[in-house]
């Protein structure tokens, strides 16, 4: 059913979270947001369920395989399907239900994709450009083949007996992520237009650094000297020390890979204020979230500021002894917080750092 299919499905959702971010931030109206469009999500590509559609035409009957897929592809009038899994399509739908201003910019870079729409958008309103952004991460991508190719790249857990328990980000028996689904949408505006027509503010954007280091497809630079570059960046563009850091919303997608390089990167990056700051990661109760998890980890992230509270990492009942961080196990914990900091790296090193901070006194 192409309702269902997953351009559709990411659009649903961006629609859902967009329209309560605008409300919230009482900007604009849903059909006049009165600036850009950043959107994240995943590379459009057709599904089984439509390419299989495309294969049960007759005109290549007599072929097979990849032949015959072009042939019918060629013979058929498959237009609704160019339109729909154009790369473009999430963006200028939403860019229409929301009335945003100029070209809507869909952006992905894998993993840090939400992460690396709020950087857009900040730098945005950084240059001038505009007094406002909506910003959004969406991905509703679970299919059979998603679930197949991240599988053959051993980046799933296998801990079917447990599904509650499998994501469990910095234990020693971590062994892969759990897919999920969701979207997520910032409204960034400049502090002065914001004090300006007293809007309830959640936060500032203090600093973001991005930094890729195109070692391999799937795994990091063994030294982690793009992440730690990234994360240098990030609080250097905020004018930040260690020390400033209250809290760290990890990348944390529980695989022994990114688990280990992050801890790594960080001990290199915040050196022994590493000890003091906690860290926990969001991917342990609400899964991955792919493109859409830069995002949603920054609302998370603006959230923890508000509410003085820290988001415990469930499952982690024996951290992993290599990794030494306090990483707020299985319990959430009261806390005033002032600054946060994000962390998405993305599958082909693709690595964006976002810190966030309270609204000055």
């Amino acid at each position: 059913d192409e309702r269902y299919c997953a351009p559709r499905h990411s659009i649903n959702l961006a629609k859902q979270s967009a329209t309560e971010a605008i409300e919230q931030a009482s900007i604009g109206s849903r059909g006049s947001f009165p600036g850009p469009l950043f959107v994240a999500n995943s590379p459009a590509e057709t599904n089984w369920d439509q390419r299989m559609t495309v294969y049960g035409d007759q005109a290549g009957k007599d072929l097979r395989g990849y032949e015959r897929l072009v042939k019918n592809a060629a013979a058929g009038d498959y237009s609704r399907y160019f339109r729909l899994f154009q790369f473009a399509s999430i963006a200028d739908t939403l860019a229409d239900e929301f009335g945003t201003r100029g070209q809507p910019v869909s952006l992905t870079t894998a993993c840090a994709s939400g992460a690396t729409s709020v950087q857009l958008g900040a730098e945005a309103i950084r240059r001038g450009e505009t007094n406002a952004a909506l910003c959004i991460g969406t991905d509703g991508e679970i299919c059979e083949e998603m679930v197949v190719r991240f599988n053959l790249l051993s980046a799933l857990s296998t801990q079917n007996d447990d599904p509650q328990g499998a994501s469990k980000p910095f234990s020693k028996s971590r062994d892969g992520f759990v897919m999920a689904e969701g979207s997520a949408t910032l409204v960034l505006e400049s502090y002065e237009a914001a004090r300006a027509r007293g809007a309830k503010i959640l936060g500032v954007v203090r600093g973001a650094g991005e930094r890729a280091d195109t070692f391999h497809r799937t795994r990091s630079k063994p030294d982690g000297s793009a992440i730690i570059d990234c994360i240098t960046r990030a609080m250097a563009d905020a004018g930040m020390t260690p020390a400033d850091i209250d809290y760290i919303n990890a990348h944390g997608t529980s695989t022994p890979e990114n688990d280990k390089m992050e801890y790594l990167a960080l001990s290199a990056a915040l050196g022994d204020e590493l000890a003091n700051t906690p860290i926990s990661s969001n991917k342990s109760m609400i899964g991955h979230t792919l493109s859409a998890a830069g995002a949603i980890e920054a609302a998370i992230s603006l959230l923890t500021i508000h509410a003085g509270v820290l988001p415990p990492t469930i499952n982690c009942n024996e951290q992993d002894p290599n990794i030494l961080m306090d990483v707020v196990p299985n319990e959430s914990r009261v806390q005033s917080v002032n600054t946060v900091m994000s962390n998405s790296f993305g599958f082909g090193g693709q690595n964006v750092c976002l810190i966030f901070s309270a609204e000055p006194a």
